[in-house]
């Protein structure tokens, strides 16, 4: 049996504010490490920054700056951290909590998923195929 592998399990939720609707997934990432999660969040943070208003600004910059430090110890502590800004009615959270990961059996020389076909831009390019293959393992 494969080592399960300490890490964090990090998500990206938007949620319209202004209607009775369930968040919506936007991204996941499987961070190997506190770093790795607390910069995945940061850079997604940083990324937007520049199409917030003032005051979606300000809470993005507080934890950026502030809030960092915080989560950086909750992490110390193995528990899960959350930040979120709200901005026009749409608040974006991230969240990161610790996970363990199960290693997948290696699939270099398997037939792809049926799937695969299914994938915009996948036309039997060989290149492709290797990029399909790393993602799908």
């Amino acid at each position: 049996m494969k080592e399960l592998t300490p890490g964090y399990w990090c998500e990206c939720w938007t949620e319209d504010t202004t209607k009775a609707e369930e968040p919506a997934l936007v991204g996941s990432f499987d961070a190997h490490s506190a770093a790795e999660a607390d910069r995945w969040i940061a850079i997604a943070l940083r990324t937007i920054t520049s199409s917030l208003t003032s005051g979606a600004l300000e809470e993005a910059w507080d934890w950026l700056y502030e809030g960092r430090v915080e989560t950086r110890r909750a992490f110390l502590r193995s528990d899960p951290c959350t930040v979120s800004v709200e901005q026009a009615g749409t608040r974006i959270t991230w969240t990161a909590r610790p996970a363990l990961f199960l290693a997948l059996a290696h699939r270099q020389g398997q037939e792809l998923p049926v799937c695969v076909a299914e994938f915009k831009g996948y036309d039997g390019n060989p290149l492709l195929r290797r990029v399909i293959t790393r993602v799908a393992t």
